[in-house]
């Protein structure tokens, strides 16, 4: 197995922990910080995780675009997409894509890329992990 796949394999185990993870968090946490902040925080880093499997190549700035891309949902909330695409009474989809708008979301969606960032720095300053 090359670096590249054992990074990659690497990624995948981790996104596969965060979408379990986020799973409980939604079945069994009904809290004011855990379900509402954290797990929002948690959702940009799976979608990272999600696109580094597939893309290999180093991309510094895909935090952004993957926190533009949460944005986007968000935006897309505002305008009741859950009812456009027809899954109103579909429990999944609404949990899934969101169905409120709320300015604290994009909030967390930037505190889960900063810390995208910050291990962005680490790793590619860190001689441990070849890219």
């Amino acid at each position: 197995m090359n670096a590249k796949t054992k990074i990659r394999t690497g990624y995948a185990v981790t996104a596969l922990f965060l979408i379990i993870t986020e799973v409980l968090i939604a079945l069994f946490v009904h809290d004011n910080f855990v379900r509402p902040y954290l797990g929002d925080a948690l959702v940009v880093i799976v979608l990272y995780c999600a696109v580094r499997i597939i893309v290999p190549i180093k991309c510094k700035i895909l935090p952004l675009f993957v926190f533009i891309f949460a944005v986007g949902v968000e935006v897309l909330q505002y305008f009741n997409i859950v009812a456009l695409l027809g899954f109103e009474n579909n429990a999944f989809m609404k949990t899934l894509i969101g169905s409120s708008f709320d300015m604290k979301d994009i909030a967390c969606y930037a505190a889960g890329c900063a810390v995208l960032v910050i291990y962005e720095i680490i790793i590619t300053k860190s001689k441990l992990f070849e890219r």
